[in-house]
């Protein structure tokens, strides 16, 4: 799945390309949306503005309309120019938005919807919301107090929570756990405020340094080490996910890897530097 910085980055790119203009053409292959089309042409409105929230995409367009997209495992918007072969194939195609200059495809995009500025305060899923790591007016002290919320859970399911804070997926899961020397199946019960507000932290500068990078670099960092070669491959960007076996980048012990939650999702860890707590402490 997408993380919060990857959706950032795909909304930032479409408004640069779509804010302002108008659609020349629409199509999709959801009746639920070609429906809505047909009573409330979207051809002949203007793209005002293209944004994140969470994990979801909105794309506003005026007369109060707001296409709602969310790319869940597999989804992803495509930008060409009128005329430009797709790098992925037809079959794939969900929805085409066409411009004059610019033409955004969404390739399996699993969950569209279009909403109105009202009826989108009412998406569960939306309004359910966490403070989001990505959000100019980010508020810590309220993340914490979501994270205290779900004292019960461990730390690694409540971060992928949306409710508790937005925009952690798995990666950044794994990662920013091990940044903070969390052991990622602890009770957040377990830890203190100074400990999650260091995740928060952590999180935070993380994912807002995948936003910051170059423009169309391509570049994403979950070390948060400077210096680093923009060319080394993404697993060389990485402290632990998907190093399960491999030698910890800090103290050479094996990465541990197991799946849990409801969802059976995938943790990877370093079992010296991120120990469970002693019966003592």
């Amino acid at each position: 799945m997408p993380e919060g910085d990857s959706i950032f980055r795909a909304a930032r790119a479409l408004h640069r390309a779509l804010a302002g203009r108008v659609v020349t053409q629409f199509e999709s292959v959801f009746p639920r949306l070609t429906r809505v089309h047909d009573d409330a042409p979207i051809t002949g409105r203007t793209i005002e503005r293209v944004e994140s929230v969470g994990k979801h995409l909105l794309m506003h367009f005026s007369g109060d309309l707001v296409l709602r997209t969310h790319m869940r495992m597999n989804g992803s918007w495509h930008i060409y120019r009128p005329g430009e072969p797709w790098q992925r194939p037809a079959g794939d195609m969900r929805i085409v938005i066409t411009t004059d200059a610019f033409v955004a495809v969404a390739f399996t995009v699993p969950v569209a919807e279009f909403e109105t500025e009202h009826t989108l305060q009412r998406v569960e899923s939306i309004g359910s919301l966490g403070p989001d790591l990505l959000s100019p007016d980010f508020d810590v002290a309220d993340a914490l107090q979501r994270l205290r919320a779900h004292d019960a859970d461990e730390i690694a399911e409540t971060l992928l929570n949306q409710r508790a804070i937005a925009g952690i997926g798995n990666i950044f899961k794994s990662e920013v756990l091990f940044v903070a020397r969390i052991n990622p199946f602890v009770a957040v019960a377990t830890l203190s405020d100074e400990q999650l507000q260091q995740i928060l932290q952590t999180a935070h500068r993380l994912m807002r340094a995948n936003i910051t990078t170059t423009a169309g670099a391509g570049i994403r960092t979950y070390t948060g080490l400077r210096g680093s070669s923009p060319r080394a491959a993404p697993s060389d960007r990485l402290w632990v996910y998907s190093r399960g076996g491999k030698p910890c980048r800090h103290c050479g012990t094996p990465i541990a890897y197991r799946k849990h939650g409801e969802f059976a999702r995938g943790t990877y860890w370093c079992p010296k530097c991120q120990p469970p707590p002693t019966p003592n402490a």
